[in-house]
């Protein structure tokens, strides 16, 4: 695959980025050549195109493939694996926030349970009340969150386009004046 210069940009960066999010370089590179790619790319092939050894390849695509992020797929007659990515972004923003929940939220909320459910020592009242608080926020954006993976994609862009107008219509609640009273449904006589 020849690679333009944005391509070759885009790629660079997603290197860079990645020891930032959590992954080394060589597969922030490979993701990023994936996602570019019209069609699937075999390992020998993105060992060529990016200058990679082919087993600092093999180790990426495993990587990727443990974060659910590539697909493997077979042609007939060629008995390479080819990989791609899924063609939605919002496919893949669900499996990045889906994985690092299970690696790093729930491991977290795991053990603030443990800490708050031990017996306290003498002492800790002040770092308890402090891990109570992380554990509630952390437990509150993880509802949240669990209510967000429900919604269908098209009305979550939908709800994000609204940005602060959400905002303010939540401020509108405390304006709102409820009206009691109406009108009266008549009671029929028998």
């Amino acid at each position: 695959m020849k690679l333009t210069e944005s391509m070759h940009t885009f790629i660079s960066h997603f290197g860079e980025m990645g020891s930032r999010w959590g992954i080394n370089r060589t597969v922030g590179q490979i993701y990023a050549l994936l996602y570019l790619s019209k069609e699937p790319i075999c390992a020998d092939d993105i060992s060529e195109t990016l200058g990679f050894s082919r087993s600092n390849v093999s180790m990426g695509l495993k990587e990727l493939d443990s974060w659910r992020l590539v697909r493997v797929k077979h042609f007939q007659k060629d008995r390479k694996e080819y990989y791609t990515v899924p063609e939605d972004v919002w496919e893949i923003f669900r499996t990045l926030v889906e994985e690092r929940k299970k690696r790093e939220i729930d491991p977290t909320l795991s053990m603030l349970r443990d800490v708050i459910l031990a017996p306290k020592a003498a002492g800790e009242e002040y770092s308890r009340e402090k891990m109570q608080e992380m554990h509630d926020l952390i437990e509150m954006l993880t509802g949240w969150y669990m209510d967000m993976q429900k919604v269908e994609t098209e009305r979550l862009v939908n709800l994000l386009k609204l940005g602060s107008k959400v905002y303010k219509l939540y401020e509108m609640k405390d304006k709102l004046t409820v009206i009691t009273g109406g009108k009266k449904k008549e009671k029929s006589e028998k």
